[in-house]
C-alpha cells in the first residue's frame, strides 16, 4: 500500500517541507507479484487481492488455488510475469535455487520504477545489484526486512539510501502469547 500510494515519496517531501500531491493510482492498476505460495505468501496474496490489487502468486511448483489470485508455477512463468509487476514481494523459502534470485537479471525484467519488498531471507538478494537498480531508476523503492548480516552493519549503504526502507527483521515476529499455545 505504501508503494502504491507513494507514502515513501511523501516522507521525502516532508523532509524538504514540500506540499505536493501526486496523481492517485488505483489498486486495480497496480499489479503485485508475490514470490512464494506458502502460508505467508498465500495470506499476503489473498489480502492484497481483497483490496482490489491484481495479484499473481508464483511458486516453483503447482499449489492450491486462492480466490482472486492468479496462480503460476515454474521458471518460465516467473519470467513472463515479471514485466507486469509494479510491486514484487519475496516470501520464498531459502534454497539453493532461490539464493541470489533477486538479482540484476530479475530487476531488469521488472517495469521501470517497480517496488521490491524482501521479507523472506537476506541471501535471496544480491545487494550490489539492488543498489545499481535503484541508482538507475529500474527499481523505484525497496522495502527490506532481512539482510545477509543482522543487525545490518552501521556502514551499510542501505541505512542512508533515500529509496530504501529498512525494517529490523520484524515482518513476521513470533508472538509468544499465541506461539506458546501452539508449542
Amino acid at each position: 500500500l505504501a508503494l502504491q500510494r507513494d507514502f515513501y515519496a511523501y516522507a521525502r517531501q516532508q523532509q524538504q517541507g514540500l506540499w505536493r500531491q501526486h496523481p492517485q493510482r488505483r489498486a486495480g492498476e497496480w499489479p503485485v507479484l508475490v514470490l512464494g505460495r506458502g502460508e505467508m505468501g498465500r495470506a499476503t496474496a489473498r489480502a492484497l487481492a481483497g483490496m482490489g490489487f491484481p495479484v499473481t502468486g508464483w511458486s516453483r511448483s503447482e499449489g492450491p488455488a486462492d480466490a482472486g489470485v492468479t496462480r503460476i508455477a515454474g521458471e518460465a512463468a516467473l519470467w513472463q510475469a515479471l514485466p507486469q509487476a509494479r510491486v514484487l514481494i519475496n516470501l520464498l523459502p531459502l534454497t539453493a535455487q532461490t539464493a541470489g534470485l533477486l538479482n540484476a537479471r530479475l530487476f531488469a525484467a521488472l517495469p521501470r520504477g517497480a517496488g521490491v519488498i524482501n521479507l523472506a531471507r537476506g541471501r535471496h538478494l544480491v545487494d550490489a545489484d539492488l543498489l545499481a537498480a535503484l541508482a538507475s531508476g529500474q527499481v523505484g523503492h525497496a522495502v527490506l526486512d532481512v539482510f545477509h548480516t543482522e543487525p545490518l552493519p552501521a556502514d551499510h549503504p542501505y541505512w542512508t539510501h533515500a529509496q530504501v526502507t529498512l525494517l529490523p527483521h520484524v515482518a513476521a515476529q513470533t508472538d509468544e502469547r499465541s506461539a506458546a499455545a501452539v508449542a
